[in-house]
C-alpha cells in the first residue's frame, strides 16, 4: 500500500512538472549528483508530506528500475538517501572531501522499501573546538562534503561560526580601535575557536587580515548551502567578552578581567563586560545588525558566556540577572531570538549546582533558551538538574577530545542512553546531537547517535551486520565477526584518555595513559586478526578501521615495553633496558609505518591543509606554525593536549622525544645518577619548542595496509600471544 501512494504522489508530482520548480527536490538531486552521477541517475526524489507537524519523513520505493525517495523537504530526502546508500548499496560517505563515494557495480533496488520517521525535530552537530582541531583551514570543497555529510545524516541545526572576526571588525573598529589593535587582540587561526568561547586573547596572533577576508567569503558559501538543504545555522550573539582596549577606552565601563584559563599569560588574559552596563546593549545591537547585514539572520544564537571561566559573582541573584540580561539584548537586536546555550559548563564546572543552574535557566523565557547536553554518553544532567527547568533541550554525544586519535568512543552504550531519554526525557527533550571536538577518529559512533533521530527498527544484530557490510563494501563473514567484537565488546571507552602513549611527552615512574575504563585488549587484538584476513583490497573505510586497530594494538603492546624498561632503569639492568628500548624504537617506527596508509592519518594532510591555504610563502609558513603548535605544545599549561598518531609526526617529534627519555635513563644508570624530573623536563620542552617538521623524511611503506598489517602480525606474534594470553 505504501509503495502505490508513494507511486501515484511521484506521478503526480511529474505531471504537473513540479520536480523542476520544486527547490527541495533540485537540493537533493544535486546532492546525489555531487556524490556520483550514478548514483543520480538511479534515484529520483519527489515531495510528500510529514505525517505530524514538527516531524520529518523520508520513504524509499521503486518507480520502474529507479529507486524513489520521498521526504518532506531536502534534508529529509537526503537522510532517505543515506539509508538508501548504506543499507542498500553497502557504502559509507566519508565526510572527508578527498574520499570517493564507492560504489557496487550495479546500484540495486529496495524491495518493498520503508517509510522512517524522525523521532525528535532538531538534530545539532559541531562543537566550537573543532573549528580549530579539524575545520581551522577548510577551504569550500571540504565544506561542501562535509555539509552533505550532515545532510545525509539528518543534521537541522549546526554549528556556523566562520567569519565572525569581520563582524567584531566592524564593531570594535567603530567603538576606536585600529585594524591592527583588533588584529591583534585576535588568537591565530587555530586558536579562535577558544578566543570565541572568551578563553584566551591574542596568543599565536595577530590574525592575518587575508584570513578575515577569506573566512567571509567561505561563510557565505556554507550559509547558503547549509540553508538549502534545510539547516538553521547557530551563529553567535555577544556574551560579554570585550578586548582589553576597551576598557581602556571606556574606562567607565563595568569590564573585569577573567579567571586565569589554562595558565596562560596576563597578557592573554580575557576581558568581560557585565551585561546590566550601557554599554553591553549597544555592542549587542551592533554585532547582530552587523552580523545580519554579512550573513543574514536564523535567529538562534550561540551565546556562551564562562565557558570553563568563572563568573564576576556565583551569587544565585547576579547569574539570573546577567542570563536575563544577555537575553533582553539580543531581543532588542532581533526580536525572533532564540538562545543556544552549550552544557558544557554544566557537566564541566561544579560550581554550577542545581540551584545556579535554575537561577540561569529560569532567566529566560520558557523555550527560548535550548541546552545542549554536552557529554550525555558520560553524565546526563538532564536528570540531575530537574530536566533543565523544562527549557528545551539537545541530547549530545561528545565522543572525543582534542582530535585525540585514540581508540574511544561507545556508540552502543550511547544509543542505549538515547533509547533511554525518548522514554524518559519529558516534552522538552528536543533533540540529537553530537558535540565532537575532533574529526581524525571514526565517524561511525556519530553515524549511530544521528540514526536514532530516527525511528529505525533494524535489531541489534542487524546494525552491526551492516555497519560491517559497508565498510567491507560486501557481506563479508571476517568483517562481520570482527565488528560483532568490536561494537560489542572493545568499542566500549569513553572519551577522555587524553591520546596513545606513543604521542604523549614521557614521564619517568609515572602513569601518562590515564583511563578509568580497561580496554578490552584481547578483544582487540583478535577484532584486528580477523579484519586483516580479508582477501580484497579494503575500501576507505575499512582501512580506517584496519589503521585505528592496528595502531592501538601495537600502542598497548608499547605500554608494556615502557613498563618493563622502567622496571630495569629502576633495577639498574642495563640488559634489559636495551632490550625493551629496541621494542619501543620499532613499534613506533611500525605505528608510523601503519599510518600511511590512510591520508588522514599523516602529518602531510596536516601540514598541507594549513599551507593550502596561505596564498605567500610567509602566510604559507605562518599558518603552518599555527597547525603544527596546536597538535604538539598548544599553549600555556595544556601542552599534549591535541595530540595525533600521525605518520610523520611520530616518527619525527613523538619518537625523537622518547629516544631523549630512553637516553637520559641509560646515561643515569651508566654514570651512577638519580633521574631529575625537572631537568628532563627542561631537555624536552627546548625540543617541543624547536620542532620543526620535514615531509620529505616521513616514511611511506610499500604495498597495501593488509599486507603490512599481516606483516606486523608474524613480526610480533610472541608479543601478541603474550598479551591474549593475559
Amino acid at each position: 500500500m505504501k509503495r502505490i501512494v508513494l507511486l501515484l504522489l511521484a506521478a503526480a508530482v511529474m505531471c504537473v512538472n513540479a520536480w523542476a520548480a520544486d527547490a527541495d527536490v533540485q537540493e537533493a538531486t544535486a546532492l546525489a549528483t555531487r556524490l556520483s552521477q550514478r548514483l543520480a541517475d538511479k534515484v529520483e526524489f519527489v515531495k510528500i508530506k510529514s505525517p505530524k507537524k514538527g516531524t520529518d519523513v523520508y520513504s524509499l520505493a521503486m518507480n520502474g528500475e529507479r529507486v524513489a525517495i520521498g521526504g518532506n523537504n531536502a534534508n529529509a530526502m537526503a537522510v532517505g538517501l543515506n539509508r538508501y546508500l548504506k543499507k542498500y548499496c553497502n557504502t559509507t560517505v566519508s565526510w572527508y572531501a578527498d574520499v570517493a563515494v564507492e560504489l557496487p557495480d550495479a546500484l540495486p533496488g529496495v524491495g518493498d522499501g520503508e517509510t522512517v520517521t524522525s523521532t525528535v525535530p532538531q538534530r545539532f552537530f559541531l562543537n566550537y573546538c573543532t573549528y580549530g582541531y579539524t575545520m581551522t583551514f577548510w577551504q569550500w570543497p571540504d565544506w561542501e562534503r562535509f555539509i552533505d555529510w550532515m545532510a545525509l545524516n539528518g543534521v537541522n541545526l549546526p554549528l556556523a561560526i566562520t567569519g565572525q572576526e569581520a563582524v567584531w571588525m566592524k564593531v570594535w573598529t567603530s567603538m576606536g580601535m585600529t585594524p591592527d589593535e583588533c588584529r591583534k587582540y585576535f588568537t591565530g587561526p587555530s586558536y579562535l575557536a577558544w578566543h570565541r568561547m572568551a578563553n584566551v586573547d591574542q596568543w599565536c596572533g595577530p590574525l592575518p587580515q587575508h584570513w578575515i577576508d577569506t573566512q567571509v567569503e567561505l561563510q557565505h558559501k556554507i550559509l547558503a548551502r547549509e540553508r538549502a538543504l534545510n539547516m538553521r545555522p547557530v551563529m553567535n550573539a555577544f556574551a560579554g567578552h570585550v578586548p582589553r582596549r576597551i576598557k581602556e577606552l571606556y574606562p567607565d565601563a563595568k569590564i573585569s578581567m577573567l579567571s586565569d584559563w589554562a595558565k596562560f599569560a596576563e597578557e592573554e588574559r580575557t576581558y568581560f563586560l557585565d551585561s546590566e552596563d550601557p554599554l553591553f546593549d549597544k555592542i549587542q545591537k551592533m554585532f547582530v545588525e552587523e552580523q545580519g547585514k554579512l550573513f543574514g539572520y536564523d535567529h538562534i544564537y550561540g551565546i556562551d558566556p564562562f565557558n570553563e571561566m568563572e563568573p564576576p559573582s556565583w551569587e544565585e541573584s547576579y547569574l539570573s540577572r546577567v542570563t536575563k540580561h544577555m537575553f533582553e539584548s539580543v531581543k532588542k537586536a532581533d526580536p525572533k531570538a532564540e538562545w543556544l546555550q552549550m552544557g558544557w559548563i554544566l557537566y564541566y564546572q561544579k560550581e554550577w549546582t542545581a540551584e545556579r543552574t535554575k537561577a540561569m535557566l529560569t532567566a529566560v523565557p520558557k523555550g527560548k533558551m535550548t541546552i545542549l547536553d554536552y557529554f550525555c554518553e558520560n553524565r546526563e544532567v538532564w536528570r540531575t538538574r530537574d530536566r533543565f527547568s523544562e527549557q528545551p533541550y539537545i541530547w549530545c554525544y561528545l565522543g572525543n577530545f582534542g582530535g585525540n586519535t585514540v581508540f574511544e568512543g561507545n556508540p552502543k552504550k550511547a544509543c542505549e542512553r538515547i533509547e533511554g531519554t525518548l522514554k524518559e526525557g519529558g516534552k522538552n527533550f528536543v533533540g540529537i546531537g553530537s558535540t565532537l571536538e575532533g574529526f581524525d577518529v571514526q565517524q561511525l559512533p556519530y553515524e549511530r547517535v544521528l540514526d536514532k533521530a530516527w525511528a529505525i527498527t533494524d535489531t541489534p544484530e542487524q546494525v552491526v551486520n551492516e555497519i560491517a557490510d559497508r565498510h567491507a563494501g560486501r557481506v563479508d563473514d571476517n568483517a562481520r565477526k570482527a565488528w560483532n567484537s568490536l561494537y560489542n565488546e572493545v568499542y566500549t571507552l569513553q572519551a577522555g584518555t587524553r591520546g596513545e602513549m606513543v604521542s604523549l611527552r614521557p614521564l619517568m615512574n609515572k602513569e601518562i595513559y590515564k583511563t578509568k575504563y580497561k580496554l578490552n585488549v584481547a578483544g582487540l587484538v583478535d577484532a584486528w586478526q580477523t579484519l586483516i584476513k580479508q582477501d580484497e583490497v579494503p575500501r576507505d573505510a575499512m582501512i580506517i578501521d584496519i589503521t585505528v586497530t592496528g595502531r592501538e594494538v601495537l600502542n598497548q603492546m608499547f605500554v608494556i615495553e615502557k613498563k618493563a624498561f622502567e622496571k630495569a632503569f629502576n633495577e639498574k639492568n642495563m640488559a634489559e633496558m636495551r632490550k625493551h628500548a629496541t621494542m619501543m624504537r620499532q613499534l613506533l617506527m611500525d605505528i608510523d609505518g601503519m599510518n600511511a596508509f590512510q591520508s588522514h592519518c599523516t602529518l602531510d594532510a596536516w601540514v598541507n591543509l594549513a599551507r593550502d591555504y596561505g596564498n605567500t610563502p610567509e602566510l604559507k609558513d605562518y599558518y603552518q606554525k599555527n597547525a603544527l603548535t596546536l597538535i604538539t605544545t598548544w599553549g600555556g599549561s595544556l601542552n599534549d593536549y591535541a595530540n595525533r598518531c600521525y605518520n610523520g609526526l611520530t616518527s619525527q617529534y613523538h619518537a625523537k622525544r622518547w629516544e631523549m627519555w630512553i637516553n637520559r635513563a641509560m646515561d643515569c644508570v651508566k654514570n651512577g645518577k638519580e633521574w631529575n624530573d625537572d631537568e628532563w623536563i627542561e631537555e624536552v620542552k627546548a625540543f617541543e619548542q624547536g620542532f620543526k617538521y620535514d615531509a620529505n623524511k616521513a616514511e611511506q611503506p610499500a604495498g597495501d595496509i593488509i599486507t603490512y598489517c599481516r606483516l606486523m602480525n608474524a613480526k610480533y606474534a610472541a608479543q601478541l600471544q603474550a598479551i591474549t594470553a593475559k
